[in-house]
């Protein structure tokens, strides 16, 4: 029996890498979870009960006084580099499947708006610069920008307010500006807003122009509505899809849901922490012997976008109590949960980008005895290649990644 949940808690860093202050350089001292922690006991008086967390060996990987120091539960725990350039949910997740994401394309909108236009233009849109900035709105209502949350470059949105377009419209927008842009992730954004999208397009970091998301009331106003279009993979070296290929279900659940865009996958978009701890679970029990879950728990990285330390503390300790459905669920030999992050999202670091961070890396092991010290993974792929080994898939045919641990009955050479 091998049923594999993949969580990852979305924008859950666990420390500065040391490139981190390349695009700011206060992100040195980025510190998504301690700093929450910090937080919370400076603003309550008491310790964030995160009792699953712990467990799993949190406090193992991320040393601090209000987290137990050693897990209780028979895991093998660490930490993982990303992998990829700068700090994104798309590349991260890409990566974490198997995909070779080393090298993305880094570019702003500014550098490419003839050839932007030009193709709106011949889709039978009409497509002009918002007041001389490199921002082009299409219709009269669609904005095509800069994403101000990344690492400058790496993305690009189409945002739209829905009392004005259907989501359809944004994303046949989206789908024609992502056939002709060179960056990783085009985003379709369909919202409610507090006023006139161009009301708030700000001036971003390295000549970036876009769109406030945060700002603008799309996370807080109820309705969000997004697509993740990303650059073109070799998907036949995913995870999703060689679990598939074997005969293994795959589901994947909230924002795994869009960035991965699996064929063969059964697929559950969500947003709320609880739809999406619940739609997992359901998927546990439903499991067949052998499956594959990838799970993402978005309201945390959100949380971090607005800066707003008690909303990510409340949404991981959500996230705790679903954790610990899942352990009940995942009991017995074979059976793996593994708990990660894609980035850092450090809500008091002073700005609403991702940060670049370490990410923890928790497998609980029902079969096991005790608990085990990972090797640190040069990459989440390394995650990924985890999972498929663990699926008794080979992970060499994956594109990317190695496995932090082996197999029951496997080779010697890495943690039990």
């Amino acid at each position: 029996m091998s049923r594999i949940v993949i969580l990852v808690i979305d924008g859950l860093g666990v420390g500065a890498m040391p490139d981190a202050a390349d695009p700011r350089p206060g992100d040195a001292a980025a510190d998504t979870l301690g700093h929450l922690l910090d937080e919370h006991r400076t603003a309550t008086g008491r310790r964030l009960p995160l009792p699953a967390l712990e467990a799993l060996g949190l406090g193992f990987v991320h040393p601090h006084p209000d987290l137990a120091p050693a897990p209780s539960l028979p895991v093998a725990v660490g930490r993982a580099a990303l992998g990829y350039p700068g700090a994104d949910t798309y590349a991260g997740h890409q990566t974490m499947m198997g995909a070779d994401f080393s090298r993305v394309t880094v570019a702003r909108l500014a550098g490419h708006l003839g050839e932007v236009a030009a193709a709106l233009r011949a889709s039978g849109r009409r497509a002009d610069l918002l007041a001389g900035r490199p921002v082009l709105v299409v219709g009269g209502r669609v904005l095509v920008h800069d994403n101000l949350e990344a690492d400058p470059g790496v993305n690009w949105n189409v945002s739209g307010l829905l009392a004005d377009n259907p989501f359809t419209e944004i994303l046949d927008i989206a789908r024609v500006v992502r056939s002709v842009a060179p960056v990783a992730r085009v985003i379709a954004v369909g919202g409610r807003a507090d006023g006139p999208l161009d009301t708030f397009v700000r001036d971003g970091d390295l000549g970036t122009v876009g769109l406030d998301t945060p700002a603008s009331g799309f996370y807080r106003n109820g309705g969000l509505v997004v697509r993740h279009l990303g650059a073109p993979l070799d998907h036949a070296r995913r995870l999703p899809e060689l679990a598939s290929g074997a005969g293994a279900p795959v589901t994947l659940v909230g924002k795994a849901a869009d960035v991965l865009a699996c064929d063969t996958a059964l697929c559950c978009p969500a947003v709320g922490t609880a739809e999406v701890l619940g739609v997992t679970a359901d998927a546990v029990r439903r499991a067949p012997d052998t499956a594959l879950i990838v799970s993402n728990v978005q309201e945390t990285d959100l949380a971090g976008h607005q800066q707003d330390a008690p909303r990510y503390a409340a949404v991981l300790r959500r996230t705790d109590a679903g954790l610990g459905t899942l352990l009940r669920l995942l009991s017995s030999p074979g059976d793996r949960l593994i708990v990660t992050g894609d980035h850092g999202n450090d809500p008091v670091i002073g700005h609403a980008h991702h940060t670049r961070e370490y990410v923890p890396v928790l497998i609980h092991r029902p079969e096991a005895t005790g608990f085990d010290r990972l090797p640190m993974a040069r990459t989440l792929a390394d995650v990924g290649a985890t999972a498929a080994a663990a699926l008794g898939l080979p992970p060499a045919a994956l594109g990317n990644g190695t496995p932090l641990l082996r197999p029951v009955g496997g080779s010697a050479g890495v943690p039990r």
